[in-house]
C-alpha cells in the first residue's frame, strides 16, 4: 500500500534518517516509538509530504488515501459548528447533497420529468452512500470522544486547543481513509475517550500508523512496533510488552556478538605483535592485518536505561494528616463540581484521580493549594510544604536562562555538581545543561519543571497531568522518583501505565463528591467489574463522628434494609475468600510437585493462575473491609 524506499531526511548537518526503508500493508497497525526529537512526527510529515526527502523516494498504491492528525491542526479555528467541522470529512456526500437541495429550490417552480430524474438519481447515489446517517455517525464518534450533545452546535472557535483536536480527530475517523497517521492522539483525551479510541482502533478496517507515548494504548491498539533510533527503524511484530522483551533479547544477542568479536579482533592483533617482525610468519601477519581490516565492527549496546541516583530531602516531614475536606461545595455558576464532600488525605498517600475531563480533578488540586474560593473547609495538615506541578508553570520558566541556571532558581541548597546528577537522571546530560529554555521542545520543558518540582524539599507534590509531553523513557523515569518519593502526592492523570505504578489509592469524582478507593489501580479496575448493581457500596475513609439524629419509621425501615442487604453480601464475600484461599493452597500444593515444577511451560501457566487467585483474594478482602465499615456505621445509626 505504501513503501518507503532508501530514504535520507537531514536537518541541516543533522541526519534525522539513514536509507530508511519500511513497508506498510493493508491492515497493518503500526505504534510508532522512540525518544522525543528523534523523528517520529517528521516521519509522518515525509509520508504526507509535508516534507521532501533528501534521498530515497515514498510511493504509495492509486487505491491508499491517508488521513493525519497532527498537533498543528490545535490552532485551528472557524465559526462553524463542531458538527459541520466533523462532517466535513463526507466531502462527496456533501456536494451530492447540495446539489440536492438546489434541485429541490428549483422543483418549487420547474416539474420537468428532466429534473425529477436528476433529482431521483442524485437521491439513489446519497442513499446509496448511507448519506442519510452520516450525520448519526458524526454525533456518536463526536460524542465518544467526550462531547455532550449540547456541544454539538457550539463554534468550533469556542472551544480550547485540546477540544479542537477533539473534532480533528473525529473528521479524520469520519473520512475512513485506507491509512491513518495519528501523532499523539491521546494527548489531549481523557480516560473515557481514550478506552473509546481504542475500541475504535481495533476495529478499524484500514492500516494506521500511530505516534504514542503510551504503554497501554501501544498494548492494545497495535500488532506491529517501528522503533525509531540512530537514523533507523527497528521492527518488531507484536504490541509494547513483545516489543519490550524481543528488544531485551535482540540487545543480549548484539552484546554477546560484539564480546566474541572482540575477543577475536584481540586474538588477531595479539597475534600481529607477537609475530610482524618473523620473517616466516609474514604472510599470515599480513593475511590478519588484511582481515582485521575488512571486518565490519558489531557496536556495542548503549545504556538507554535513566535510573534515579538522588535521594529526597525534607526539611521536616509533614504531620499525620495532609489536608481535609470537610462539607466542601464548588460551582461554576450553574456547573456544580462538588457538593458538600468530606475526603482527608493522610501522610504516605499517594494518590491517582482519575476520570472524564469536566468533573473537577485539576479543580481539587486547586483546592487543596487554597488556588480557587468555596464552601466549606479545607485545613492543610501539621508541617505540609506541597509543591504544585501543572502545564501552565511551564510558562513561568524564564526563557533565557540555561537550564542549569533555571534549577538554581528553584531556592534549593544544592551544588552545580548534585544539580547535574539531578539533571541528569532527567535525561539532560553534558553540554545539555547549558541549553536554553527558550530552545527546548514541550517535553524538555515539561522534565526541568518536574526536577525543579521533585527537588523542591515539599514533603507533598500535587502533579497535574505530570506525563504530557513525556516519552517513554522519561514516563518511566517519573515513576522511578516518585517510587522513592517517602512524601505524600496526589496527581491527576491519564496515563494507566503511571497511575497503575504510582498509586496506593484511586479517588474519583461521583455525584458531585470525592470517592475514594483504598488501593491500586489495577485493584481498583477490578473492584468496579464486580460490583453488583443492586448494591453498590462504594469504600470512603471514615469520616468524623456526626451527631446523632433520631430516625423516622421510613428511614428506620431503609436503613435495616440496607443492613440486611450488607450482611448478605458480606456471607458471599466471605464464601468467595473462603473458595479463593483454598483453590491457592490446592494449587500450591500441585507447584509443589516435581512434574509441575520440572515442567517450565507448565509452572509459569501455574504461576499465572496464582497470580490471578491472589489479585481476587486482595480485591475480596478489600470489599470485605469495606462492607464491615458500612455495616458498622449503619448499626451505629440504628443504636
Amino acid at each position: 500500500m505504501l513503501t518507503i524506499n532508501n530514504l535520507s531526511f537531514y536537518f541541516g548537518s543533522r541526519s534525522i534518517y539513514e536509507n530508511l526503508s519500511l513497508h506498510i500493508k493493508p491492515k497493518d497497525k503500526i505504534g510508532l516509538i522512540g525518544a522525543n526529537g528523534t523523528g517520529k512526527s517528521t516521519l509522518l510529515k515525509l509520508i504526507v509530504g509535508d516534507y521532501l526527502p533528501d534521498g530515497g523516494d515514498i510511493s504509495k498504491s492509486k487505491e491508499c488515501s491517508i488521513g493525519f492528525l497532527n498537533q498543528d491542526l490545535l490552532s485551528y479555528e472557524t465559526d462553524d459548528s463542531i458538527l459541520s467541522v466533523a462532517m466535513q470529512a463526507f466531502e462527496h456526500e456533501n456536494k451530492l447533497l447540495s446539489d440536492i437541495n438546489v434541485l429541490l429550490e428549483k422543483m418549487t417552480t420547474d416539474y420537468s420529468d428532466e429534473l425529477v430524474e436528476k433529482l431521483a438519481k442524485k437521491q439513489e447515489q446519497f442513499d446509496a452512500l448511507e448519506g442519510y446517517t452520516l450525520q448519526s455517525k458524526a454525533e456518536t464518534i463526536l460524542e465518544g470522544l467526550g462531547f455532550k450533545s449540547s456541544e454539538l452546535t457550539q463554534p468550533l472557535k469556542e472551544f480550547s486547543g485540546g477540544w479542537r483536536m477533539r473534532v480533528m480527530l473525529a473528521k479524520i475517523l469520519l473520512a475512513s481513509p485506507s491509512l491513518l497517521l495519528l501523532d499523539e492522539p491521546t494527548n489531549h483525551l481523557d480516560l473515557p475517550s481514550i478506552e473509546w479510541l481504542e475500541g475504535y482502533l481495533k476495529s478499524y478496517d484500514g492500516a494506521y500508523v500511530i505516534v504514542s507515548h503510551d504503554q497501554e494504548v501501544l498494548n492494545k491498539t497495535v500488532t506491529t512496533i517501528v522503533e525509531v533510533s540512530h537514523s533507523s527503524l527497528s521492527v518488531y511484530k507484536g504490541n509494547y510488552d513483545f516489543y519490550l522483551e524481543e528488544r531485551q533479547l535482540r540487545r543480549e544477542i548484539q552484546h554477546n556478538s560484539f564480546k566474541n568479536q572482540q575477543k577475536k579482533i584481540k586474538d588477531s592483533e595479539k597475534f600481529i605483535n607477537r609475530f610482524k617482525a618473523k620473517a616466516t610468519k609474514a604472510r599470515q601477519v599480513q593475511s590478519k592485518v588484511k582481515a582485521l581490516e575488512k571486518v565490519e565492527r558489531i557496536e556495542d549496546v548503549e545504556n538507554e536505561s535513566a535510573t534515579i541516583s538522588f535521594e529526597f530531602n525534607f526539611t521536616k516531614p509533614s504531620g499525620k494528616i495532609i489536608s481535609t475536606f470537610e462539607g466542601v461545595s464548588k460551582s461554576y455558576g450553574d456547573n456544580v463540581i462538588l457538593k458538600n464532600t468530606d475526603a482527608i488525605i493522610s501522610r504516605g498517600d499517594k494518590i491517582a484521580m482519575i476520570g472524564a475531563n469536566g468533573k473537577g480533578k485539576s479543580t481539587v488540586l486547586r483546592l487543596i493549594t487554597k488556588g480557587e474560593e468555596h464552601e466549606g473547609i479545607i485545613e492543610e495538615g501539621h508541617n505540609v510544604i506541597e509543591s504544585f506541578y501543572a502545564q501552565h508553570q511551564l510558562e513561568s520558566l524564564s526563557p533565557e536562562l540555561e537550564i542549569i541556571e533555571e534549577m538554581k532558581q528553584s531556592g534549593v541548597d544544592k551544588t552545580e555538581l548534585e544539580l547535574r546528577g539531578i539533571l541528569g537522571c532527567f535525561l539532560f546530560t553534558d553540554d545539555d545543561i547549558y541549553k536554553k529554555i527558550k530552545v527546548l521542545s514541550g517535553g524538555e520543558k515539561s522534565r526541568v519543571a518536574l526536577a525543579k518540582t521533585l527537588i523542591s524539599e515539599a514533603n507533598f507534590l500535587l502533579l497535574d497531568e505530570p506525563t504530557n509531553h513525556l516519552d517513554i523513557q522519561s514516563v518511566n523515569m517519573l515513576i522511578q522518583a516518585l517510587d522513592h518519593y517517602e512524601g505524600s502526592f496526589i496527581t491527576v492523570s491519564h496515563n494507566r501505565h503511571f497511575i497503575s505504578n504510582v498509586a496506593n489509592k484511586i479517588w474519583y469524582i461521583e455525584d458531585h463528591q470525592i470517592k475514594e478507593y483504598p488501593g491500586s489501580y489495577h485493584e481498583y479496575l477490578f473492584w468496579r467489574s464486580q460490583q453488583d448493581d443492586t448494591v453498590n457500596i462504594i469504600p470512603e475513609k471514615k469520616q468524623k463522628t456526626k451527631k446523632k439524629k433520631t430516625l423516622n419509621v421510613t428511614e428506620e425501615d431503609l436503613l435495616r434494609k440496607e443492613l440486611k442487604k450488607a450482611n448478605q453480601l458480606l456471607n458471599k464475600v466471605e464464601e468467595n475468600i473462603e473458595e479463593l484461599t483454598n483453590k491457592k493452597q490446592n494449587l500450591e500444593d500441585e507447584m509443589s510437585q516435581p512434574n509441575v515444577y520440572s515442567n517450565v511451560d507448565l509452572l509459569q501457566e501455574k504461576t499465572k493462575e496464582l497470580q490471578t487467585i491472589d489479585l481476587q483474594l486482595t480485591s475480596s478482602n478489600t470489599e470485605w473491609d469495606t462492607i464491615v465499615t458500612k455495616i458498622d456505621e449503619l448499626e451505629t445509626n440504628l443504636s
